[in-house]
């Protein structure tokens, strides 16, 4: 899908592609070979270039060539409520116009479609740039806090639970985790790239960085690293609750073992005094009009007995 917007001092106005003015925002998301072709035609930049963020394993950088810069990174993205995963975003500047490519619809393009020119410009490719790189670090570090409560939920589970249900949403966690430490670390080389970029004159036409430009970047940096330094202890963490939790579910089906074998010896008890006096054979004691009655009274006291030595060896 192609979508296309430009911001005035009002409003976010969306243009078609007929209607292209310069300073605009051509926004494709999941875009089809006739759209691709359109924008690369329209645009100068080629397809190859448009189509570099529709590869789920793309990996984040920046290319240079004299009509126009293309920065990929990666954005994460919230796929159920314990599997998260991160997702190429495709970035192009031009001399006239800014270009987005994405796999899929993303929170943080949609966020700036909702806001409109009160939140960016359409005009400002290098601060529109930041903006989004920016809004891409503070959603990773969102993401990393879910994590450490949905953690934090399944280890008071687990302090109770023999089922497996719990370490597989920690698994799913900790891969998450994984893709996380991955992108952060390679977007990281991007933006000390990008910060590089501002002692190059021959980019202004392209990625002009003013003051407050730099002082938006070196702010997305220490988000950034912010964002790698919880990702890392996040796994580390993880990492140690696996083995620890794994023990705790195998001493707590010990446990339910322990009590049932425990119960069943109660119960062999008083079922083995029943069936002596079951046996067709003369000569049994109290076999007489009150029979029953003893045999029952034996029993229990049997049960009774067995249980308090069980109890004073821990396996009740």
């Amino acid at each position: 899908m192609l979508r296309i917007y430009k911001t005035n001092c009002e409003a976010l106005r969306e243009l078609s592609l007929a209607s292209l003015e310069k300073g605009a925002w051509l926004s494709l998301t999941a875009p089809d070979a006739d759209e691709l072709t359109a924008v690369a035609d329209l645009t100068g930049v080629p397809l190859d270039a448009l189509k570099a963020a529709l590869d789920e394993e793309e990996r984040s950088r920046v290319e240079i060539e004299d009509n126009y810069i293309l920065v990929i990174t990666n954005v994460p993205t919230l796929r159920d409520s314990y599997s998260y995963d991160t997702l190429p975003l495709g970035i192009v500047l031009t001399k006239d116009h800014f270009i987005t490519v994405c796999l899929e619809s993303h929170q943080v393009l949609e966020e700036f479609a909702a806001e409109g020119p009160r939140s960016f410009s359409t005009y400002k490719k290098t601060r529109f740039l930041f903006q989004i790189l920016y809004k891409s670090a503070l959603l990773y570090l969102k993401y990393l806090k879910q994590i450490n409560r949905r953690t934090d939920e399944i280890e008071r589970d687990l302090r109770q639970s023999v089922k497996n249900q719990e370490i597989f949403q920690l698994l799913e966690l900790q891969k998450g985790l994984t893709y996380f430490t991955a992108s952060l670390r390679s977007n990281g080389i991007v933006l000390e790239r990008l910060l590089r970029l501002r002692s190059n004159k021959e980019l202004q036409h392209l990625i002009a960085l003013y003051e407050e430009d730099e002082d938006l970047l070196e702010d997305v940096i220490i988000e950034n690293k912010q964002a790698i330094e919880m990702v890392e202890m996040y796994s580390h963490v993880l990492s140690g609750m696996m083995g620890a939790f794994t023990s705790i579910i195998s001493n707590n089906l010990n446990l339910v073992l322990k009590f049932l074998a425990a119960v069943t010896i109660l119960l062999a008890i008083p079922t083995m005094v029943a069936s002596f006096w079951g046996m067709n054979v003369d000569g049994l004691p109290f076999s007489g009009e009150n029979g029953f009655l003893a045999v029952v009274l034996i029993a229990v006291a049997a049960a009774v007995i067995s249980a308090y030595g069980l109890w004073r060896r821990g396996l009740l």
